[in-house]
Parts: C-alpha cells; structure tokens; sequence
C-alpha cells in the first residue's frame, strides 16, 4: 500500500521509524518534521492552553521515539501518533486536575463568602482602623517604624530583634516602649481611640 504523502524516492513512515529505532537520529527528524504540525493541531484540540499542547507535542514525540520498533505499519503513522497525543492528553488532565485541587479549609471558604463574619459595617470599621495606624505608623520617627514593623507586624522575638538592631534586649524593649506609646499619642491625636 503507498502512501499518497510519499513523494516519489521517500522513504515510509515505517522504514523511518524502524530506522530510528535502530538508532538513526536523522530519519525520526524526518518523521518528526513530516508530522509536527498535524500533531500540534490534534493536540491543541485536546487541551485548551497553547502551552500545554506544546508540550503534548514534545510528549508524542519523545513516546513515538521510544516506541518506534513497536510501529508495525497496520494502520497509518499518523493516526497511531495521535492515539499517542490522546493519551498523553489523558494523562495531562489528569495531572492538571490534581494540581488544581483546591485545599482551602471550607470555613475560611465561608467567611470569604461572607458566611458568619463580621458584618459590613465592621469590616469598614476594621478597614478605617487599618488605614488610620498605617498613617500613624509612617508618621513616626524610622527608629520607631522599625522597630514596631519587627516587633509588633512581624512578631521577630525579642532577642532577634534587638540583635538585628545592634542593641541589647533590655534597650530594644525600652526602645519597643517608647515607640508604642508615641504611636498610641499620634493615633489619639488623629482621633482614633483603639491605642487605649
């Protein structure tokens, strides 16, 4: 039976792929470059990201490589290159679909869907709140910022604060003190009374 994509002196789908499979590299590159592009629009059927195809593509070809002496010419070279692309497509989604379990816990689900949280009008209350610290917050001295931010926003534990400050622990606290209360007289200047 020939094939009507032979042109007259090339050699068949399955005397490349048996000389592949005797280690021929250039003959599979013949195969490959004879099919790549039949094979890259039967994969973007299978999955929907370009990228993904691309990489159905590779998969093929690396399986049909590896295969090649398993070819024994009953059906066309083609249709066995897709069956190869489907099951790699198969196996894909697969993949794909357990990467894309969603593990968030279902009562952290429910207070994003606004399911027992506060209501609305205390989350602008905390939204308020939120902005009137980091307004206070900035309005501080550096030496204050910095060691609030350590301290209080980053929970780093005493001794590692006051070593990444160059103090020792009973300075860094004094230090914590003074900014917490200077942040607490600016928060009661701007009116807001959370600092008590």
């Amino acid at each position: 039976m020939s094939d009507p994509h032979l042109q007259d002196g090339e050699l068949t789908d399955a005397t490349l792929l048996a000389r592949a499979a005797a280690g021929e590299a250039a003959a599979f590159d013949a195969f490959v470059g004879r099919h790549q592009a039949s094979v890259f629009r039967f994969a973007r059927t299978q999955v929907a990201r370009p990228d993904a195809a691309e990489d159905l593509l590779q998969q093929t070809f690396l399986s049909a490589w590896q295969a090649a002496g398993a070819f024994r010419g009953d059906g066309s070279a083609r249709g066995w290159l897709f069956t190869i692309t489907r099951h790699a497509a198969t196996r894909w989604r697969e993949r794909d679909a357990r990467a894309a379990i969603d593990d968030t816990p279902v009562d952290q689900l429910g207070l994003e869907a606004g399911w027992g949280g506060p209501s609305p009008e205390l989350q602008a209350m905390h939204r308020q709140m939120q902005a009137r610290v980091a307004e206070a917050l900035a309005g501080l001295a550096p030496e204050d910022r910095e060691i609030l931010t350590l301290r209080d926003l980053d929970g780093v534990p005493g001794d590692e604060a006051a070593a990444l400050l160059g103090l020792g622990v009973a300075a860094m606290k004094s230090r914590l003190h003074r900014a917490r209360l200077r942040l607490a007289v600016s928060l009661r200047e701007g009116g807001c009374d959370a600092a008590r």
